[in-house]
């Protein structure tokens, strides 16, 4: 597999640092509001890496965070006068519910802040004493100067102060670049005890203290194999990762670093700041959460992903095409999946991800598939391998799910299903009592409505004309 490092800028041989086995660590949300489509960006790119590497037989530790301090929280504490845990339990459970709407299943270990203040603090005290940080009268920093490798992760030349930390500055800092790991707080927000006096820990050193407890490998030249997020993580908080991390091991921190690119909504860069931040769970009332997967999974996850409606009914329209496929399949049983089409499917996505390359062969196979089965209808022994090749996309891609009947029901207000399936039901029942002039009436009131009805072996099948 070739994954594109951002340390490096190019795509990189990847050599696992325990053979057959991956080690993944993916920042997670900070848990004080709902999750929006920038979140399901960054975890359908690492879902999709995940599967692929599974594809490919290797047993796969992945970790996902929560980050449940932050002044957000805090903030939101204040207005709504409920306390932390409850606050952020809502919004993991709420997170977690949009992501399984998506397919994306739990991470192997959710690390939350609060749970590792014993590992955040003996990792300060560690780097306290290796003279990479020092205790000033509002907190604890690190020492940016004594790492000759900063800036080797973002290859930045000048830091911005006002992005190095979600703390305020201090003038005590040795210098503007260095970030707070332990910020002492004498008001009466919320604090948690410290060697250095009541506060909260800084965002930086959280990721690092849980990769240490959770996830590392020891005597090797890095710590885990692949560390990933969003775009906007590069700098400062994935920088200031790799330098803490680095000096306090001895060991660098990943061998790879992975990150997907911005959500823009019409072509603006998608910011709460500029108000127009689209929550998921918005989406997902409008659009089923595959339809919705499918669409964000179709461009490359470094790209910038421009989310507008008409390039998502374009996309549905293509995965229509997946079930239509299923549809006439029917209820074939699934033999061997295709080895040349399982080949290069998997060849393109080891080339970084290459989703557009996957996806078009996909579109050959479901194409010549139609063509063979037009010209072969009871070809069983085919329609057994065709189903494998939509069994193994199911489990690499996570499309085609659902039945192919209900999948064309998707969008229909359950009050018109109602309706619907009570006429069906009538027209059964005319059927059986061969009264077939209402049967046909009732065949006709529904195709007036663009509803197709099927007489299938295992009942009456229907879906919206198109």
């Amino acid at each position: 597999m070739l994954i594109y490092n951002s340390q490096s800028k190019k795509k990189e041989l990847f050599i696992p640092l325990e053979e057959n086995v991956v080690r993944i660590y993916v920042c997670g949300p900070t848990v004080y509001d709902d999750a929006h489509l920038g979140h399901a960006r960054s975890a359908l790119a690492f879902d999709l890496l995940r599967r692929v590497f599974k594809a490919e037989g290797y047993r796969v530790i992945f970790v996902k965070n929560f980050t449940d301090i932050d002044d957000k929280i805090i903030n939101k504490m204040k207005e709504t006068g409920r306390s932390l845990e409850s606050i952020t339990d809502e919004f993991i459970q709420s997170y977690k519910n949009d992501m399984h709407a998506l397919g994306i299943e739990d991470a192997d270990i959710e690390p939350k802040a609060t749970k590792n203040l014993d590992n955040i603090i003996h990792y300060i005290e560690t780097l306290i004493k290796k003279d990479f940080a020092y205790v000033i009268d509002d907190g604890v920093y690190f020492d940016v100067s004594r790492d000759e490798k900063y800036f080797s992760l973002s290859h930045r030349e000048v830091a911005d102060e006002q992005t190095q930390s979600r703390v305020e500055s201090n003038s005590q800092k040795r210098d503007p670049k260095d970030f707070a790991l332990w910020k002492i707080y004498h008001d009466n927000s919320l604090t948690f005890d410290s060697p250095w006096g009541k506060g909260r820990p800084g965002w930086h050193i959280e990721c690092s203290a849980m990769i240490k407890h959770h996830l590392s490998v020891a005597d090797k030249a890095y710590q885990i194999d692949i560390h990933g997020g969003g775009a906007d993580l590069l700098f400062p908080h994935h920088e200031n990762e790799a330098c803490q991390s680095r000096c306090e091991s001895g060991h660098e921190l990943a061998r790879y670093w992975m990150h997907n690119g911005f959500v823009q909504i019409d072509g603006t860069k998608m910011s709460k700041s500029l108000g127009n931040s689209f929550f998921l769970k918005d989406a997902l009332k409008v659009y089923n959460g595959e339809v919705l997967r499918f669409y964000l999974l179709s461009s490359h996850y470094r790209a910038n992903f421009n989310f507008n409606e008409e390039d998502l009914i374009a996309s549905q329209k293509r995965l229509d095409k997946l079930y239509r496929l299923k549809k006439r399949l029917g209820t074939e049983k699934i033999s061997a999946v295709n080895k040349t089409f399982k080949k290069e499917i998997l060849e393109s996505l080891n080339d970084d991800l290459n989703i557009s390359s996957a996806l078009a062969t996909l579109d050959i196979m479901i194409a010549s598939s139609n063509e063979h089965l037009d010209a072969n209808p009871k070809d069983k022994a085919y329609k057994y391998e065709v189903n494998a090749n939509l069994d193994f996309i199911k489990a690499l891609l996570g499309i085609g799910t659902m039945d192919a009947f209900t999948y064309f029901q998707l969008g229909i207000p359950a009050k018109e299903i109602a309706k619907i399936e009570a006429l069906i039901e009538k027209r059964d029942s005319a059927k059986k009592e061969k009264n077939y002039a209402l049967s046909d009436e009732i065949r006709d009131t529904l195709l007036r409505q663009n509803i197709k009805i099927m007489d299938t072996p295992s009942g009456t099948q229907w879906e919206r004309g198109e």
